[in-house]
């Protein structure tokens, strides 16, 4: 199996996203509609911070019973739905007016059939107004998919992840399905649930046993394409995930209307270089190969997809961009702590990332930098499984400018009343934080708001045997999530930024044939390696392999004196090795004694006993031995198991 696989198929089933591909670092410059000759010199100087004032949007009540009738006219006098206290909750879109947001809501304890309230029940979407008025029914809120007719949702998909707004204000992106209320605007008396629809967005994919489906959509700029991820299955079987770029077109055909996705292109280079490869006994490390591993969205011009992809640094993983036309690719995020959601601002000039930079969650593992990652071709999945402790999240939103991280330029934490610190544990104040935010944060499309979910930690992520507290809500109705909207206070509403990119094929990627395996990227085999440093030094690599030449199982890496920028250099060994048991279970064994010297001062080392992962079908079940690095006289360690 192929290194690009081994990585595909522990984060496909641990959200393969961030272990699929190959990394590119042209990082810190734009590329078209930008000028795509920039040196580092032409980047402006990073931003001043911007003043922001936070409040949160009124939402359902919520109840902890979910007992037929427990939402009663007591608890609910519109009799309107409450919502669970936790779990099964998101941001959505702003609308385009700027005032209302979407939110993917869980209802519970509603009154049995023929009550009017019974339709307040599961997993719905709701608009929700953001000036303090309210709809017609007395509530700050709207369901929006509730009560429809079963006519009016044939072959509907299951789930309303990631709620996103068309720019006409008549349809929804929801999960996998497009809700339509045209000709009326979604917050129209007249959009009632009569009057609204909900269609399956399909793809003419055969796969079968959970591989094909679509997952993790996104709205193109444009509004006519659409990008997505799916698990696939190789040549010879093996698993793994790929992005996707299409058009949508409806397919009003009776009686199984529904969005058909057309001119669908595989994300994926065939001709272009590869992420690793080798040559006699040399390794090599490109930065400059195109792949793409989870999609998360699309800059605001329409002309470059943004991805999760394995890190450039080891265990750092990060967010990248890939030009629609050129293939040209930037590294829009590096922080040493783990990125996952970003979002630009529809005026192109800012970027929001939910990231753990501000906890410090992952530096224990990613602190030290300029590590090629060879490591990770074993432990990446331990990067992946332990930014989030279980349901916990570590994520805060932070602001960059366009151009990303650079240099010391970090951003700006949205939701800190102190610059670099972290606010009370137990205060509920918006920095609280036991109050971690969840995916996607959104934009309105004037770029002066941004909305963002929080959910509080609960057990059993803290108390019982966890030796972390848990502490009481000071929510309305004690509910566990709340719903934050940023106004940038300083900023006057800017204009969206032009489409620059509206075609229908993507020339480096591959056009995708219904029914056709893909094929693999490069197999990186067993054997004993050197990877030279750019600058000078190098390291000596040992990749072990399964019976037949398989999946990596081992990784030694020995480094002497190996730098790639001239200024800090790297010498220790670190090693990593796999099991697994065949039933869904797995062990990683990581040893780690590595020092860096020069501009910077630096340590990463495990105990005599390295650092043991238990993996339960990928995801990371517990972990044991001691893990720390020192950066420049500071010391991170790695969090005790469970917490």
């Amino acid at each position: 199996m192929s290194t690009w696989n081994v990585l595909q198929t522990a984060a496909g089933i641990l959200r393969c996203w961030m272990l699929a591909t190959g990394c590119q670092e042209k990082m810190g410059y734009d590329v078209a509609p930008f000028p795509t000759d920039l040196t580092y010199t032409d980047i402006p100087p990073p931003p001043a911070p911007e003043p922001i004032s936070l409040r949160t949007l009124p939402l359902p009540p919520s109840i902890a019973s979910d007992e037929p009738g427990s939402c009663n006219s007591t608890i609910n006098p519109h009799g309107t739905g409450c919502m669970v206290m936790k779990k099964g909750f998101q941001a959505g879109d702003f609308l385009p007016d700027g005032a209302h947001v979407l939110a993917r809501v869980t209802f519970t304890g509603a009154p049995l059939s023929p009550s009017p309230g019974s339709i307040y029940t599961g997993e719905q979407v709701i608009i929700i107004k953001t000036d303090g008025s309210l709809f017609p029914n007395g509530d700050a809120w709207k369901c929006i998919t509730c009560g429809l007719p079963s006519q009016n949702t044939i072959d509907m998909i299951p789930g309303f992840h990631y709620p996103q707004s068309f720019r006409d204000s008549q349809r929804l992106l929801i999960g996998s399905n497009i809700l339509t209320c045209t000709p009326f605007n979604l917050t129209d008396p007249q959009c009632t649930p009569s009057k609204t629809h909900i269609y399956p967005v399909r793809w003419n994919n055969p796969a079968s046993n959970g591989f094909g489906a679509i997952r993790e959509l996104r709205l193109h700029p444009d509004n006519a394409h659409i990008g997505f991820s799916a698990f696939t299955l190789y040549e010879d079987k093996t698993p793994g995930q790929l992005c996707y770029y299409a058009r949508l077109e409806f397919n009003p055909s009776d009686p199984h209307p529904g969005y058909d996705l057309t001119n669908v292109t595989t994300l994926l280079s065939a001709t272009g270089p590869k992420p690793y490869s080798i040559s006699g006994r040399n390794i090599h490390i490109d930065s400059s190969a195109l792949a793409i591993g989870e999609l998360r969205g699309f800059t605001p011009s329409g002309d470059e997809v943004i991805y999760i992809g394995p890190p450039t640094e080891s265990s750092n993983v990060d967010v990248f961009a890939a030009h629609l036309r050129t293939g040209a690719v930037r590294r829009l995020t590096s922080h040493p702590d783990y990125c996952d959601p970003i979002t630009y601002s529809p005026s192109g000039d800012s970027m929001v990332v939910m990231d753990t930079r501000a906890s410090g969650r992952m530096m224990w593992a990613s602190g030290m930098r300029s590590v090629p990652p060879l490591i990770d071709l074993v432990t990446l999945v331990v990067a992946a499984g332990l930014r989030n402790n279980g349901q916990r999240r570590f994520f805060q939103p932070w602001l960059l400018d366009r151009w990303g991280d650079r240099g010391t330029y970090y951003g700006q934490q949205v939701n800190a009343k102190l610059e670099g610190r972290q606010g009370t544990p137990g205060s509920g104040a918006f920095d609280d934080p036991e109050w971690n935010s969840l995916a996607d944060p959104r934009w309105s499309l004037d770029s002066t708001q941004l909305v963002y979910a929080q959910a509080q930690t609960t057990y059993p992520e803290c108390g019982g045997e966890n030796p972390l507290p848990c502490y009481e809500s000071k929510e309305p109705f004690g509910r566990r999530q709340r719903l934050v909207v940023a106004t940038f206070t300083g900023r006057k509403p800017r204009v969206p930024a032009t489409v620059e990119f509206d075609a229908d094929e993507v020339v480096w990627g591959t056009k995708y044939v219904p029914g056709e395996a893909p094929k693999k990227q490069l197999d990186v085999p067993g054997g004993r390696y050197i990877l030279e440093g750019k600058t000078s030094g190098y390291a000596d690599v040992e990749i072990g392999t399964g019976e037949g030449g398989g999946s990596v199982k081992s990784v030694e890496v020995v480094y002497h004196n190996f730098t790639d920028d001239g200024r800090t250099f790297l010498n220790g060994r670190e090693s990593a090795k796999t099991s697994q048991d065949g039933q869904g279970k797995a062990s990683i064994w990581w040893f780690s004694d590595l020092a860096q010297s020069g501009e910077t001062v630096a340590t990463k080392r495990t105990g005599d006993a390295g650092l043991k992962v238990n993996l339960k079908i990928f995801d990371v079940s517990g972990w044991e031995g001691s893990f720390e690095t020192t950066v420049d006289g500071v010391t991170h360690v790695i969090p005790d198991s469970g917490t």
